[in-house]
């Protein structure tokens, strides 16, 4: 029967029983597994609405019915999910799952566990939850589980989790890392590029650059609102990451003046270092920096500058976009120089550092120091003068100095003003000592912006505090000198508390308008107001407990002094300057604090004084005790029963809550971590059913987030909470309960088939779990653990405060706390470095407890059982409460391990040979054993089982079971003096108790790869397995026997033992050598007769001796083969050993170099599949290729002359224009190029992964469709596009040919030799360098017997093996063309930013220097050379493109360089000799350039596949291989002459060759490849990038014809006139000096872009009233123009000492001013500009406005245009206003058409003009005052002298009538 009781658990009152579930057990015997949900029923039997769900297994014991069958575990696809335990963990299963355990191999897969995150999974308390439901709970059981899915052989794969397979609740997780992380120095490079234009200043503009302390500027350019820069600058770095992510990179637009004049800035743009690293690609590309003015915050944007910006690290490589013809005229809002999701507009923000308080300063001057003033001066004051100093954004701000102060007030604010969101994403803060002779850092603390703000919709403003911060830094010894000053200033992990400091951040949005506003940016320092001491939180006791259980390991250099540790938090506990009572009632009135007390300790030093009523003092130290030798190189201290233990009270403001959803999140994202990467695991291992364990992770993730928020809202009201802690709390809650809801629906969705997608987003979480996690504000200090050996400060270790804090509630507790956890010393700050910090300093055993001094009853509940407490000698024995000083332990269980050492796998290189003599030496407990010593290898099998015999372990033996030690295993080199440390692993004993059966599933235990590190990289992997069996009453007699060897070679030592070793079967390796490139000289003498030696398993084969190196590096016999004995289990494999020897006379050998294949996987032979040989038979006519034969007429079948007019006629739809068609012989190689760049660009980067013809169908239907468009579109592009639709196309890689087909490694291998010492600088940073040459050849392997087909098949050659169909190898000659293309962002080699590059080709022992032709002063270098090279094969086969700086005087300097091994380009089956091109033609710029016709290449590629050659069928098809291709077949000659051809289809089938069944593969197109120049000097930095292709023909088939014409295209020399008629509507500007008259004197200004200089005036039209101007006036300008590339060329000298001519390259653009005095405004006119207006009426500022809707025209194709167009400028608010309209013809010849009819200057001959009609008023006042006076008068007040006429009229009228009136009254009255 089973009964269930589910309870309602009270703190305070007695538990109350909610129900009772109650079953009979035996459906459940029967079914061995059940699942239900039931009600449960309350005391009177009836029931309830609660229901309660179990899941029941039943295992019975061995030997009794219904064990478990095979499949019951993994193959039942009916299951439901939630059945596998192994998938759902849920929050209370205790133990991880044992299937999964995980396995890593190299440095890549670890990339999951970067090792500082290797968190320890969830430890539950069992005993806090009494109803767990989870009946599976002993191991036993488990293993059980896992073994009935496994075949014997299976290895379980573990690494550094294998430590923690099983986790009990007594360990925590080792951290395996040893050397500190950051603080190393690193290269970088800053480039910034083509500050291209800025746009909105009327200025003479330079452009500062500053990176940090280093400044560089652009040239200076003329009056101009749009300068055009494009220069590139490079900044080169050598410092850590963290200092270079905080430098400032500033842009400054500076208007210069002259030389006595410093310039005045126009604007800036900040930003870090850091925002640009995080980017995509490390880079800003293309985008628009917005400029403001630091010093007038309300001025708004100041101009836009264009920029690319690059951060590279070593081994980043940058990808910049292709650069073709960029067009100019970009959007600015759209590409502006943000990082994703920044607002466009940003505002101005104050932000407020507040500096309140510091307290625990160390006191910084030397005891010596103090003396001396106390001698001088007779006091004895504090001796530190502190202030804050606050850098943010390139600003620094600092508070005033407190005299003499250990416990500062400053109460003062930093303020700093600058763009909101800011571009820079830490704050630093430093408290620093003022110093007469120089100023010291105590401490720094960095504010991470993201982490204190939120940017969401429901996000808040970066806010902090007030809270504490801690800084950490150097021990507070008080030498003269520190040594680890760097890590006070945030460099490196701190090593000792320093202080901490009361701080606040706000930032406040600025409203720029409201008119108090101080407009600059300057950092301001202002007093505050104190805060309530309540403020932080109320403070707490705190109670810190630490009991040593073993020290082992220790560094024999301290062994022989007696050692003692300490335990501080915060200064409590510290020696030297700590404290360790309460502060002084007193004190705590006065201002709050709770730290700090001098009471006289360090005077008298004796801690028992210290004890006030009944309260007890800190023990912060361990007894001093002198080491025991473990064996040569460690000592430990002898501690066996007695352990001594510490313990701290500290007082701390109380925010536990932080850190307690800290640790929750830690939690879940350990879990989460743990989860995937079993998932990954069980990927790689291709073991079943990763889908269900990915459910199962999610689910325990969505578990974990619904209990989170559940857990993280309470004590909300708690005192001290910040804003910050409650906008946190908002998004942390938000953002869990959202990823919460997303991981149930991912779960849902995972399927097989989107298991690695689902992956990666379940990746996404654990980053986002791990950046919500880290808490800004901390609240205690970390603990610190520090060795001492004669008081001296030697090793240490830091342990967060979060991780031992402890809670009542589970979730919430640190993952160490109440823990035995592995803790390693470490060398402090940069002793830590490189060798000396891979040692361990000392290994500990230690359990942390730390909590609140009244939960203090449970801190001892952790511990191994079986201990008695020692109370200090003098405290009363009343004192319960009074925690141990030691602990005995009375009970101790006798194990015998047994290491099985199998072996190890690419290990660490430590010999000058380049090979390792390792042996392995392994710790346990106390005791430590070697293996022997195996010479020369680095893939040592020792096949060693080691025994420890009577290892003593305390605690009870149940506990023991659960959770053993660790193991340590270092793995060593022996040389001739001291063993060299190569690495170093931990691994966990599977254990057995004496009363338990030895045998499966545990026993015996399985082989295990654990992953070997060396500092942070990897160094190998050990295969091996770990037992420990404990000795029982019966003594070792009851042991499992050990079977004794009589192997006599091997004397003594033990093999492992049967069960264990891998199971064997045979295979055959094959090896085909070819031959060995490159070797160096070795001890100086050069290799002459070398020969390959492959060994693996202890069996090998020897290469024939080559007998004349330099004469024929390669081997006569090809292919031979031997047998091994080798692992069924694939993973299993040892590693293959290539070495080369030099055979010298008097039979020596020398080693040249060797190679360790690690794995055979890709080497092992699978039999092709026979059913799906031939998929596609001949009958189907499969592939109709409707898209190409479209594509293929287009080139062919030329459009004749009534298909181009429709087209026109199409285009136009109302707007007539000439246009004409290309010209066939206007194409060349270039249209080609930037047609193929072109489409690049179109394509989506997605499109560029579908290979093979698909891309070049979508491209061309993309232009078709293009050109159907009709209207704007179509005229916009209009001397483009058609361009684009006849242009044959290549392909442009970005990246190297070599990238994209594997290494042209399909059978052809090379293996690089190594020899010497592995470098340790970060991962294979020196291997370059190990390099002494290269092996080529293959291997394969398969297990015996082979099939018989594969030897049956016709033509097989039993000598070649597996090696069928391979060319031979003899030397073959071959001629060599090299195209080179262009270069792009070189390196600058000079000191002016730019560099003389020219071309160096090397191959063998010919090299071409390009030097006479170099290119001056250009980055970007346009070569457009080829050269041929005869070379032969193998001899020379390494090809070498250098580019040089070509200097005066001097040598010159190697900019960059780029290796081609042609070779295996030459024999690949991709066919890499000439790239197949899309179409075939005879003649033009297309030609096929292949000697070989495609029909001749593709006959033969069907003999080599031995496949039926091409059949040719009518109407244009051919069928190979069963498919039917279709296409074109008939060809034009030079003469126009059609004639039929098979070529084209034979080039369908080459350009669909991947389609072939069996044989295909894709043949390398026509290409042009870009690839990194590399500088020996600046390892892994790219230095530019080339673009360039090779094509190699054999010497002995017919000779290749001339090569391409790709050298660059020439500019042809153009004239435009420019004849300004008139203009109208300009602004008049003057006041008159009589009349108060608006008048302007106008003249027109013009020039072309880049030719300030020449530029031209109009005469003046002299007082224009009404801002008409007349002018008749021709301007001429003669122009080099590149029609291609739609760029003007100007080649000037830079300077006067220039030596020679630059060229520059930018876009054609008219500029036209009109003048006043100082006013002017201005026209551009880009290649395509706006149809000028027919009048000056319908010419509006629309025309600039709406320029991308209105159409445009092309002066390169109408060559004539006349009408009205706009001048604008901007106004006061940047909004454009119409400034005056000009009448304009424009008119463009080329300069053959302007010497026949050439136009003179102004109204000059030739061909002059006539004087312009203009109104006798602009003539000056003194020619006919009057007359002027009449025109003014008449022109200002004509309405009113009409309307004063119109009025005396009136009045004349009025006054006549009136005059008149009594008359005529009279006489009508007297009726006269």
């Amino acid at each position: 029967m089973l009964e269930i009781q589910v309870y309602n658990y009270s703190k305070v009152f007695s538990n109350r029983l909610v129900g009772t579930f109650s079953m009979v057990l035996q459906k459940v015997a029967q079914e061995g597994h059940l699942q239900l949900t039931d009600t449960l029923i309350d005391e009177n039997n009836t029931s309830i609405k609660t229901s309660v769900s179990v899941e029941i297994r039943y295992q019975p014991m061995e030997g009794t019915v219904g064990s478990w069958s095979e499949g019951e575990f993994l193959d039942v696809p009916d299951d439901r999910d939630g059945v596998f335990t192994f998938e759902t963990d849920s929050l209370l299963s205790s133990h991880g799952s044992g299937l999964f355990l995980s396995y890593r191999a190299g440095k890549g897969v670890f990339s999951a566990m970067k090792l500082s995150k290797i968190r320890s999974p969830r430890e539950d308390h069992r005993r806090d939850e009494p109803a767990v439901l989870d009946m599976m709970d002993d191991l036993d059981r488990k293993a059980m589980r896992i073994a009935g899915s496994l075949e014997p052989d299976t290895v379980s794969l573990a690494s550094v989790t294998a430590v923690t397979t099983n986790v009990s609740n007594k360990r925590s997780k080792p951290d395996i890392k040893m050397e500190p992380g950051s603080g190393r120095p690193v290269d970088y490079q800053v480039g910034e590029l083509s500050f291209s234009q800025v746009r909105q200043i009327y200025i003479n503009p330079v452009v500062f650059i500053q990176v940090g302390n280093h400044k560089r500027h652009t040239a200076t350019q003329e009056s101009t609102n749009c300068p055009y820069y494009n220069e590139y600058f490079v900044f080169d770095f050598h410092v850590p990451p963290d200092v270079m992510f905080d430098k400032i990179i500033k842009l400054s637009v500076i208007h210069s003046k002259n030389l006595l004049r410093s310039g005045t800035l126009v604007g800036s743009f900040k930003m870090d270092v850091g925002t640009v690293y995080s980017q995509a690609e490390h880079q800003f590309y293309h985008k628009w920096a917005m400029l403001s003015d630091p010093d007038d915050i309300t001025a708004g944007c100041k101009g836009y500058l264009k920029c690319d910006i690059a951060v590279v690290g070593k081994g980043d490589n940058i990808k910049t976009p292709h650069k073709a013809n960029e067009t100019e005229e970009d959007e600015i809002e759209g590409n502006l120089l943000l990082p994703e999701g920044f607002p466009t507009e940003r505002q101005w923000a104050r932000y407020y550092v507040k500096i309140h308080r510091a307290e625990g300063l160390p006191k910084m001057n030397t005891r010596i120091m103090a003396n001396v003033k106390k001698a001088l001066i007779g006091e004895n004051r504090d001796l530190v003068d502190p202030y804050v100093q606050v850098q943010f954004a390139g600003q620094k701000g600092k508070t005033s100095v407190q005299k003499s102060s250990y416990e500062p007030i400053w109460n003062e604010q930093v303020v700093f003003t600058e763009l909101f969101p800011p571009l820079c994403k830490r704050i630093k803060v430093q408290i620093r000592d003022s110093d007469k002779v120089n100023n010291v850092a105590i401490g720094t603390h960095f504010i991470d912006l993201r982490k204190i703000s939120n940017d969401g919709d429901k996000g808040f403003l970066p806010t902090l505090g007030p809270a504490w911060v801690n800084m950490y830094g150097s021990t507070r010894q008080y030498s003269l000198i520190d040594e680890h000053q760097d890590l006070n200033d945030g460099l490196g992990e701190g090593v000792s508390f320093r202080a901490r400091l009361l701080l606040s951040v706000a930032v406040e949005i600025l409203d720029t308008t409201s008119p108090e506003l101080t407009c600059s940016t300057e950092v301001q320092s202002e007093p505050i107001s104190n805060i309530s001491e309540s403020a932080t939180g109320k403070v707490e006791e705190f109670f810190l407990f630490g009991s040593f259980l073993e020290a082992t390991m220790i560094d024999r250099k301290i062994g022989d002094k007696p050692i003692n540790f300490e335990i501080t938090i915060g200064n409590y506990g510290n020696q030297i300057d700590g404290i360790s009572n309460r502060p002084s009632p007193k004190k705590k009135k006065k201002d709050g604090e709770s730290e700090e007390e001098e009471n006289e300790l360090i005077q008298n030093s004796s801690e028992e004084e210290g004890e006030e009523e009944g309260d007890l003092t800190s023990v912060s130290t361990t007894p001093p005790m002198r080491p025991v030798i473990t064996d040569r190189n460690y000592f430990h201290l002898p501690y066996f029963e007695k352990k001594p233990c510490v313990y701290i009270k500290s007082w701390w403001q109380d925010q536990r809550r932080r850190l307690y959803n800290s640790n929750m999140m830690d939690k879940i994202a350990d879990k989460l971590e743990e989860g995937l990467n079993d998932v990954q695991e069980i990927i790689k291992t291709e073991k079943a059913f990763p889908e269900r364990r990915l459910r199962g992770v999610l689910e325990e993730l969505s578990v974990g987030c619904s209990r989170f928020v559940t857990l993280a809202n309470k004590d909300i009201n708690q005192a001290g909470r910040t804003k910050l802690d409650r906008e946190r709390l908002k998004t942390c809650m938000r953002e869990m309960d959202s990823m919460g809801q997303q991981a149930k629906q991912i779960r849902t969705q995972v399927k097989k088939n989107s298991v690695k997608d689902k992956l990666k987003l379940a990746q996404n979480f654990l980053q986002r779990l791990r950046f919500l996690a880290d808490e800004p504000q901390h609240s205690i200090p970390d603990v610190f653990v520090w060795m001492m050996s004669n008081n001296k400060r030697i090793a240490y270790a830091r342990i967060p405060s979060k991780d031992l804090l402890y809670s009542i509630v589970d979730e919430e507790t640190g993952k160490d706390c109440g823990k035995v956890k592995a803790v390693f010393l470490k060398l402090p700050g940069k002793k830590g470095f490189g060798p000396a910090g891979w040692t361990v300093q000392a290994k500990l055993e230690l359990y942390l407890w730390l909590g609140l001094n009244k939960q203090k009853k449970d801190f001892l509940n952790g511990l191994p059982n079986g201990f008695e407490e020692v109370k200090a000698s003098k405290s009363a024995p009343s004192l319960q409460s009074v925690p141990p000083v030691t602990l005995v332990y009375n009970m101790k269980q006798v194990f015998q391990l047994r290491a099985h050492m199998y072996q190890a796998r690419s290990l660490f290189a430590a010999d000058n040979s380049g090979l390792s003599d390792p042996f392995a030496r392994v710790f346990f407990s106390t005791h430590s054993q070697v293996t022997e010593i195996l010479n020369e290898t680095l893939c040592p099998t020792w096949d060693q089982l080691l025994v420890f015999d009577d290892v003593e372990l305390f605690g009870e033996a149940s506990e023991l079971r659960d959770d053993p030690p660790i193991i340590v295993i270092e793995f060593y080199d022996q040389d001739t003096g001291k063993a060299e440390f190569i690495g170093r692993t931990f691994a966990k004993p599977t254990i057995k108790m004496c009363d338990e059966h030895y045998g499966p599933p545990r026993f015996p235990p399985q082989l295990e790869y654990y992953q070997i590190y060396r500092g942070h990289c990897t160094a190998g992997e050990l295969l091996a397995a770990f037992e420990l069996l404990q000795i029982g009453q019966g003594g070792r007699a009851e042991l499992p026997p050990i079977e004794t060897c009589t192997d006599s070679e091997r004397g003594p030592i033990v093999p492992v033992p049967l069960g264990i070793r891998p199971v064997l079967s045979r295979y055959r390796i094959e090896v085909l050598f070819w031959g060995l490139r490159d070797l160096k000289r070795i001890n100086l003498a050069q290799v002459d007769r070398p020969r390959v030696d492959i060994e693996c398993a202890g069996r090998g084969v020897q290469s024939t001796l080559i007998q004349n190196y330099k004469k024929n590096p390669n081997f006569s016999t090809l292919v031979k083969w031997f047998e091994v004995d080798l692992p069924e289990n694939e993973l299993l494999h040892p590693p293959l050993n290539i070495r080369v020897v030099d055979c010298r006379a008097f039979g020596r050998y020398i080693l040249v170099g060797s190679h360790a294949v690690t794995s055979l996987r890709r080497f092992i032979y699978s039999a092709p599949d026979k059913s799906s040989n031939h998929w596609a038979t001949a009958g189907d006519v499969i592939l109709n290729m409707d898209d190409t034969s479209v594509r293929k007429m287009d080139t062919v079948v030329k459009l004749d002359a009534e298909s181009k007019d429709k087209k026109k006629k199409k285009k136009k739809k109302g707007v007539a224009e000439e246009e004409e068609e290309p010209d066939e012989s206007v194409l060349d190689w270039w249209s080609k190029y930037f047609a193929s760049i072109e489409t690049l660009k179109e394509l989506k980067p997605d499109d560029l992964l579908l290979k093979g013809p698909k891309l070049k169908d979508k491209s061309k239907d993309k232009r078709f469709t293009k050109d159907k468009k009709k209207g704007k579109e179509a005229a916009d592009g209009a001397e483009k596009r058609p361009v684009k639709l006849r242009v044959d196309e290549l392909m442009v890689y970005n990246k190297e040919l070599e990238s994209e087909y594997g290494d042209f490694e399909d059978w052809l291998h090379t293996f690089n030799l190594y020899r010497g010492k592995a470098g340790d600088d970060d991962e294979h940073a020196q291997d370059e360098d190990r390099i002494v040459g290269r092996f080529k050849g293959s291997l394969c392997m398969y297990k015996l017997p082979l099939s018989e087909e594969i030897t049956r098949e016709a033509g097989y050659d039993p000598n070649m093996g597996m090696f069928q169909s391979i060319p031979h190898n003899d030397p073959i000659k071959v001629l060599v063309r090299v195209y080179v293309v262009r270069a792009t962002d070189l390196h600058p080699a000079d000191i002016n930013g730019k560099a003389d590059p020219y071309v160096v080709i090397k191959l063998g022992k010919s090299e071409i220097k390009d030097k006479e032709n170099y290119i001056s002063k250009q980055l970007n270098p346009v070569f457009g050379k080829s050269f041929d090279i005869e070379a032969t094969f193998p001899m020379e086969s390494m090809l070498t493109v250098s580019v040089y700086d070509w200097d005066l005087v001097g040598t010159d300097d190697l900019i960059g360089e780029t290796k081609i091994d042609l070779e295996n380009r030459f024999y690949s089956k991709y066919r890499a000799t000439c790239g197949i091109s899309s179409h075939y033609s005879l003649h033009g710029y297309n030609i096929w350039r292949d000697p070989m016709k495609p029909s001749q290449i593709l006959v033969r590629l069907c003999k080599e596949g031995k496949m039926e050659p091409p059949q040719y069928g009518p109407g244009g098809t051919v069928q190979v291989g069963g498919r039917v291709f279709q296409a074109p077949t008939e060809i034009e000659d030079e003469n126009g002459l059609k004639k039929q051809t098979e070529e084209h289809l034979a080039l369908t089938v080459l350009n669909h060759w991947e389609e072939i069944p069996r044989v295909g593969c894709k043949l390398v197109p026509e290409h042009v490849e870009t690839r990194a120049l590399l500088n020996p000097d600046k390892p892994g930095i790219e230095q530019g990038r080339i673009e360039m292709w090779v094509d190699m023909f054999p010497m002995d088939s017919p000779a290749p014809g001339p090569a391409l014409d790709i050298s660059p295209r020439k500019p042809k020399r153009y004239e435009l006139r420019v004849i300004i008629w008139n203009t109208d509507e300009v602004i008049l500007e003057d006041d008159d000096f009589f009349t108060g008259e608006k008048s302007s004197d106008i003249f027109v200004r013009g020039w072309l872009k880049g030719q300030q200089e020449d530029k031209q005036d109009t005469d003046v039209h002299y007082h224009s009233l009404t801002g008409e101007g007349n002018f008749n006036w021709r301007f001429v300008f003669p122009f080099d123009y590149l029609m291609a590339e739609e760029k003007i060329v100007i080649s000037k000298k830079e300077s006067m000492f220039s030596w020679d001519e630059t060229e520059y390259k930018i876009p054609p653009r008219l500029t036209l001013q009109v003048w006043d005095a100082d006013h002017f405004s201005v026209l551009m006119s880009p290649p395509r500009f706006p149809r000028g207006a027919k009048t000056a009426k319908q010419c509006t500022l629309d025309m600039v406005k709406k320029e991308q809707e209105l159409p445009t025209i092309s002066i390169f194709k109408q060559k004539r245009v006349k009408g009205w167009w706009p001048f604008v400028a901007r106004d006061e608010n940047d909004d454009m206003e119409l400034t005056g309209k000009v009448e304009a013809e424009l008119h463009l010849v080329t300069a053959e058409e302007a010497e026949k009819s050439p136009v003179g200057l102004g109204r000059n001959e030739p061909d002059p003009l006539e004087k312009p009609n203009r109104p006798d008023t602009s003539l000056m006042w003194f020619l006919g005052p009057l007359k002027s006076i009449g025109y003014f008068i008449w022109h200002n007040y004509h309405w009113l002298i009409l309307k004063v006429l119109g009025v005396v009229l009136l009045l004349l009228m009025l006054g006549l009538f009136l005059y008149s009136l009594p008359g005529y009254l009279v006489k009508k009255m007297l009726g006269a």
